[in-house]
């Protein structure tokens, strides 16, 4: 059985095999449903806490 995976930027769920994964040097690994999420996060180090956008968005 195929595990289920959700995206580490925006909280999508991602199909089995699709998408995309980072593993750091630290040991965390990361999983992305496009390349959006990937460069916002990896590239841009943005927070998707305060990505309108995402699911994980906190509405002050």
């Amino acid at each position: 059985m195929v595990e289920a995976r959700t995206c580490s930027f925006c909280g999508e769920k991602i199909e089995p095999g699709t998408g995309r994964m980072y593993v750091k040097r630290d040991g965390k690994i990361f999983f992305f449903c496009s390349t959006k999420c990937y460069k916002n996060m990896i590239e841009l180090k943005r927070v998707p806490r305060r990505t309108r956008w995402s699911k994980l968005h906190v509405k002050e």
